[in-house]
C-alpha cells in the first residue's frame, strides 16, 4: 500500500532535522579535538623570545640547537656571533642593555667587563663545552717540530719557531699561553726575568704568525697542526650566562635552554662543531690525521689571580700603559726659576712632552687640571681625554699641552683633585696594562675645605684590590712642596714620590719617575 503523502513528508522531515544534528555534533566534536590539537601542538598564550649572543666559534652550534627547542615549550632563540670583546665593550658601555645570554669562548671576559665597568655581570657562568688552548701550527713549522712522526710540544715549538702573541687584553688564548710560558720559566735561576725576557722576545713577532695560541677547536676547523701544553694550562670554558637584564620570562626561558644544551642529546651536536664536554670529554670521531690529539683534558678558565699576574706581567715587559696624569696650574707655577729665565710651568710642560715619547704608541695617557674652583666649585676639570698616545699626538695634543697655562691666583687643591682622578682610574682600570695615576705638582694642599690628608688616605686605602694595582706616582717640584704629603699619598697606593726644592731639575725627577712608572715587577727586579 502506498504511503499517504502528508505521513511521508512528516518523516522525511525528522529525517532531516535528526541528520542535520547529527552533522552540527560532528562538526563540533571535530571543532574540539582540532583546538585540543592546536592547543597542545604550539597552543601558548605568548612566546618568549630568548636573545643570545656568543663567540663566533660555538655561535653555530647554539643556532643549531635553538631550531630544536620544541614549539609547546613556548620559547624560541635568536643567536647572534659577536667577538666577545665588541660584546665586552657593549656591556661596559651600558650594561641595561643587550642581549639576555653572553657564552664567550671564556671566562675571563667576565672579570674584564667587570672591570671595564659592567660591575653587575656574574663573576660565573655554567660551561657548555669546553676546548683545550694550543699553540696553532702550519704543517711547515709543524714538520720542524717532528710531526707527524710525533706530536709537537710547546718547547718544541718555542725552541724552533718564534710564537705569535697578540694583544691578551682581547684573546683569552694568549692569557692562557702566557701561564704556559710562565710554567716553563718556572725552573730558571730568576723566574720572574725568563719570563719577561720570553714576553719581549715573543711579542716582537709580527704578523703573518707561523704559531700561535687558538682553542683545539679553531685548529680542527682551519686543518692546523695543534702543540698541547704542560698539564694546567687554562682552556676555554664556554660560560653560558644569563645577563641581567633579563626579563623573568626571558630569564626562565634562558635556563630552560641551558637545560637543553647540557642534554646528553645535545653532545653530537658540540662534537660535531670540534667541542669537547665541559668536564674536557673528546666525543665523536676525530680525523686520523694526528693534527689533534685526544688525550689532553681541559684544565678549566685560569683563576683570576693567574689572570691578573701575567697580564701585569705583560704590560711591563711591553711598557703597555694607562697613564692619568694631574698637572698643578695653580698660580705659584708661573714664578720664575732662576737661572733659567722661565716659568716652573715651561719646565714641567716640556718635561711632560719629553716624556710621552718614552711610550709605546699604543699606551693610553689622559691630562686632568688642578688648581682651586677650577670648574665651578670643582679644583680639577679635563684637559685631555684617555686614549692612545698615537691618538693624543695626531689630535694637537702636544700643542693642547704647551698651551697650558697657570691660573692667576689660583691655590693647590691637591687632596680632592687627587682623589677624583684616583677614582677616575680605578674606575676604568684595564687588563694588560700598567694603570697609575702621575701627580706633578709644585705645592701642597691649600684648599681649607677639602677631604684632608687623613680622609685622603683613608679613602685611598678603601679603593685598593691587589690583584688590580693602581699606584700614584708622585713628583714634586720647588721650594714650596710637602715631600711627606707626597709619600704618604703614593705610599697609601704602593706607589712612589720624587722631589726636588730645584725645579730646574724637573726633567730628572720626570725620568726617574717615568723609569719607576715602566719598571713595574714582575717585569723588572725591586
Amino acid at each position: 500500500m502506498a504511503a499517504h503523502p502528508a505521513r511521508a513528508r512528516r518523516i522525511d522531515a525528522r529525517v532531516v532535522v535528526l541528520s542535520a544534528l547529527l552533522v552540527v555534533a560532528l562538526l563540533a566534536w571535530a571543532g574540539v579535538d582540532y583546538l585540543k590539537d592546536r592547543l597542545a601542538g604550539s597552543g601558548c598564550d605568548t612566546t618568549t623570545p630568548v636573545r643570545v649572543t656568543a663567540a663566533p666559534d660555538i655561535a653555530p652550534v647554539l643556532a643549531t640547537l635553538a631550531r630544536t627547542v620544541p614549539e609547546r615549550d613556548c620559547y624560541t632563540v635568536e643567536v647572534t656571533a659577536s667577538a666577545s670583546a665588541a660584546t665586552a665593550a657593549a656591556l661596559e658601555a651600558n650594561g641595561a642593555n643587550g642581549p639576555d645570554v653572553w657564552v664567550p669562548e671564556s671566562s675571563t671576559w667576565l672579570l674584564q667587563a667587570r672591570d671595564g665597568g659592567a660591575w653587575n655581570l656574574p663573576e660565573s657562568g655554567q660551561p657548555v663545552a669546553s676546548s683545550p688552548v694550543v699553540l696553532a701550527l702550519t704543517d711547515d713549522v709543524a714538520k720542524q717540530a717532528g710531526w707527524p712522526g710525533k706530536s709537537p710540544s710547546w718547547s718544541d715549538v718555542l725552541a724552533g719557531s718564534p710564537v705569535g702573541l697578540p694583544d691578551p687584553g682581547r684573546d683569552p688564548a694568549v692569557i692562557a699561553a702566557l701561564i704556559g710560558l710562565q710554567q716553563l720559566t718556572k725552573d730558571a735561576s730568576d723566574p720572574a726575568a725568563a719570563f719577561t725576557e720570553e714576553i719581549r722576545r715573543l711579542s716582537a713577532v709580527k704578523e703573518p704568525y707561523t704559531a700561535w695560541p687558538a682553542s683545539e677547536q679553531s685548529v680542527l676547523t682551519r686543518k692546523l697542526v695543534a702543540a698541547y701544553p704542560a698539564a694546567g694550562v687554562p682552556s676555554f670554558d664556554y660560560p653560558y650566562v644569563v645577563l641581567p637584564r633579563a626579563s623573568e620570562a626571558s630569564r626562565s626561558a634562558a635556563e630552560r635552554f641551558l637545560r637543553l644544551l647540557l642534554d646528553q642529546t645535545a653532545t653530537g651536536t658540540f662534537a660535531d662543531g670540534g667541542f669537547r664536554t665541559p668536564s674536557g670529554h673528546l666525543l665523536g670521531n676525530r680525523p686520523p690525521d694526528t693534527r689533534t690529539n685526544a688525550a689532553p683534558r681541559p684544565a678549566g678558565p685560569p683563576t683570576p689571580e693567574a689572570m691578573y699576574g701575567v697580564l701585569q706581567a705583560w704590560a711591563g715587559a711591553n711598557l703597555s700603559a694607562r697613564v692619568q696624569v694631574l698637572l698643578d696650574v695653580s698660580g705659584s707655577m708661573a714664578a720664575t726659576v732662576p737661572g733659567t729665565g722661565r716659568s716652573r710651568m715651561a719646565l714641567t710642560l716640556e718635561a711632560a712632552t719629553q716624556g710621552l715619547g718614552l711610550f709605546k704608541p699604543t699606551t693610553e695617557i689622559g691630562l686632568w687640571l688642578f688648581s682651586t674652583k677650577l670648574d665651578g666649585d670643582k679644583d680639577y676639570k679635563e684637559l685631555l681625554p684617555m686614549r692612545p698616545i698615537s691618538q693624543q699626538l695626531a689630535a694637537g695634543g702636544v700643542a693642547t699641552l704647551q698651551a697650558v697655562k697657570p691660573k692667576p691666583g689660583g691655590a693647590t687643591g691637591l687632596y680632592d683633585s687627587i682623589l677624583a682622578a684616583y677614582q677616575n682610574a680605578r674606575q676604568s682600570w684595564q687588563l694588560g696594562r700598567i694603570n697609575v695615576v702621575v701627580v706633578l705638582t709644585d705645592g701642597r694642599n691649600e684648599d681649607g675645605d677639602s677631604i684632608g690628608l687623613p680622609g685622603l688616605l683613608a679613602e685611598l686605602g678603601r679603593l685598593q684590590d691587589p690583584r688590580k694595582p693602581l699606584p700614584v706616582i708622585g713628583i714634586g717640584i720647588g721650594p714650596d712642596i710637602d715631600a711627606s704629603e707626597l709619600e704618604q699619598v703614593s705610599a697609601a697606593t704602593g706607589g712612589e714620590s720624587f722631589t726636588t726644592p730645584d725645579p730646574r731639575k724637573i726633567s730628572d725627577v720626570f725620568y726617574q719617575a717615568l723609569s719607576k712608572l715602566m719598571c713595574q715587577p714582575p717585569a723588572c727586579k725591586k
